[in-house]
């Protein structure tokens, strides 16, 4: 029997959700009742947010995760093929789709709750990745079983693997030295040591290429002994909910595109910051267009 392999440019492998997204005209005080001033729902999730990102910018992505058989998963899984993502390998079963509730502050701030219930990471033998013919892998850690095996593939394979990093848990933990592009937050550096700069000498030591993202202060990077900052774009922040996913998503798709170190970390700030100029993770992912423009501008 003949296995018709998939080729795509980036691999997403982890978390997907779907969000409910209220504009809110301030932190609820305790026991507040209040009412929004407008009310979203999409898909979301780090690594299913940057495989939306990286098909938006004109390139083939999959992802691969988790997505229950209820109402939540049926419309995360059509967002996913209407952006033209391949879903050929997502996990279907019967326990629920994780959700999302963002609350949306005035200014762009954003306070987020997860609710997963009783769904588990998947197994190691969950998905056979065989037929996966992928340029760039990225991770963001929220299912380790099925990463590291990945990872260790990849590195035996010489595909490029990228994490996102976005707190310390368990997969970020694991994934953090098994990667080639080490992309965390400052939340991430912060939680494993006291300052970003001493996080971001020591996370050099176990990765090649380290980048702190630091919300509208830019990003600091390092390449075993040279280092240097990329200032944040200036935009009129409406929300800040998915720029991270916006980031590593083109971060991925610039690495498969194979552009200069300075020019990844530009494609991916663009699209990073143009992400929190509308409402909603999901929503607020650049197009290609919208994105080439104004990486083209700041050439």
């Amino acid at each position: 029997m003949t296995i018709n392999s998939i080729e795509v440019d980036v691999l997403c492998v982890g978390h997907a959700s779907y969000d409910l997204i209220y504009s809110v005209p301030h932190h609820p005080h305790e026991d507040e009742k209040m009412v929004a001033d407008s009310f979203l729902s999409c898909g979301g999730g780090p690594a299913a947010n940057a495989a939306v990102m990286v098909a938006r910018l004109g390139l083939k992505a999959a992802f691969v995760g988790y997505l229950g058989h209820d109402l939540y998963g049926e419309m995360h899984l059509q967002e996913l093929i209407d952006h033209s993502v391949n879903v050929d390998k997502i996990v279907r079963e019967t326990s629920p789709t994780p959700l999302s509730m963002v609350l949306v502050k005035p200014g762009g701030k954003r306070a987020l709750i997860n609710y997963k219930g009783e769904t588990k990471a998947l197994s190691e033998a969950a998905v056979d990745f065989f037929a996966i013919k992928p340029k760039v892998i990225l991770f963001d850690g929220h299912e380790p079983h099925i990463s590291m095996p990945l990872a260790r593939l990849a590195k035996a394979q010489g595909i490029p693997t990228l994490l996102d990093a976005g707190s310390v848990h368990e997969g970020t933990l694991a994934l953090m030295d098994k990667v080639d592009y080490l992309v965390c937050s400052e939340k991430f550096a912060l939680q494993l040591h006291k300052d970003t700069e001493t996080a971001l000498s020591q996370l050099a030591e176990i990765s090649p290429n380290v980048v702190i993202t630091l919300g509208d202060k830019g990003l600091i990077w390092q390449q075993r002994s040279t280092r240097g900052i990329l200032p944040a774009y200036p935009v009129d922040v409406v929300d800040t909910t998915g720029a991270g996913d916006a980031f590593h998503g083109a971060f991925a798709a610039a690495v498969a595109l194979e552009m200069s170190w300075d020019e990844i970390l530009r494609y991916a700030s663009v699209a990073g910051a143009l992400c929190c100029t509308k409402v909603g993770a999901r929503l607020g992912l650049p197009s290609s267009q919208e994105h080439w423009a104004f990486f083209k501008r700041d050439k």
